[in-house]
C-alpha cells in the first residue's frame, strides 16, 4: 500500500452550533481548521464547497497521498483542529491510483486531476459494476469500454479520474470528474448512459458536487467572519 498513490474523498458536515458561538470563537477556530488543511505535508489537498448544494455536507477535501498513513494524519490533524472538531464525515471514498487494463496510453484528459490549473467544478462518485461483467472474457470487456471512451473522448472539456478501490473500499472505483463546463458534463453522463457499459452498472451514488474555493473563502461562507 505504501508503494501506491492513495486518493481521498472526504466530506464533512458542519454542526449548525458551531455558527451560534461567538464571532471571536468562530473565527479562532476557522483558522485553526484552515492552518491544518494546508499544513505543508506529502500529502496533497485540494478544497471544495459544497454548501446548500448536497444535504448534511459542506466541505469536501479532495486529496493524494504515497500512503493511507499519511492520509490517516492528514484527517486526524483536520478533525481535530478548530473547526474540525465541529465536523461530521458524512461521506467517504478511497482508491489506489493504478495503470487501467483498458487504456494503453493515457490522454492528459484521463491523467490525475492533482496536476495543471484546477477546474470550477469536482464531481466525485462511488462506482461498482456486476459481478456478470467481470465473468466475460476480457476482448468483450475492451470492446464494450472502446464505445464507452470514445463518448468521453468528445467531452475535452471534462478531465477525469478512475482509481481503484477493490479490497480497501466498499466499491469498485473511485470516480472522478473536473470541469468547468457542468451542462457539458451532464451531457456527457447522459451519452453515457446510452452505451452498453451502463448494463454492468450496479451502483454510481452518491454523487458529490463542489466548487473549487480555497478553504478559507470556504469558512467565510460558513459564517467565519
Amino acid at each position: 500500500m505504501s508503494q501506491s498513490l492513495c486518493v481521498h474523498a472526504l466530506a464533512l458536515g458542519l454542526d449548525p452550533a458551531w455558527r451560534r458561538l461567538g464571532r471571536d470563537e468562530r473565527c479562532r477556530s476557522a483558522e485553526e481548521f484552515s492552518a491544518a488543511v494546508t499544513a505543508e505535508s506529502e500529502v496533497t489537498t485540494f478544497t471544495y464547497s459544497t454548501i446548500g448544494l448536497q444535504a448534511g455536507v459542506d466541505v469536501l477535501l479532495w486529496s493524494l497521498s504515497p500512503s493511507l498513513d499519511a492520509l490517516e494524519e492528514k484527517s486526524a490533524r483536520a478533525l481535530r483542529s478548530g473547526m474540525g472538531a465541529w465536523m461530521t464525515p458524512r461521506h467517504s471514498f478511497l482508491g489506489i491510483i493504478k495503470p487501467s487494463q483498458y487504456v494503453k496510453r493515457p490522454t492528459p484528459q484521463e491523467q490525475s486531476l492533482f496536476s495543471g490549473e484546477r477546474s470550477r467544478y469536482l464531481i466525485v462518485y462511488p462506482f461498482t459494476k456486476s459481478t456478470d461483467w467481470y465473468l466475460l472474457p476480457q476482448d468483450e470487456r475492451q470492446k464494450v469500454m472502446n464505445e464507452h471512451m470514445k463518448v468521453g473522448h468528445r467531452y475535452q472539456q471534462v478531465r477525469q479520474l478512475l482509481a481503484s478501490s477493490f479490497g480497501v473500499d466498499d466499491m469498485d472505483f473511485l470516480v472522478a470528474y473536473e470541469t468547468d463546463d457542468l451542462p457539458a458534463f451532464g451531457e456527457l453522463v447522459r451519452e453515457l448512459r446510452g452505451t452498453e457499459s451502463r448494463r454492468s452498472t450496479i451502483r454510481d451514488t452518491p454523487i458529490l458536487t463542489g466548487i473549487h474555493r480555497p478553504i478559507d473563502e470556504i469558512t467565510r461562507l460558513l459564517g467565519a467572519e
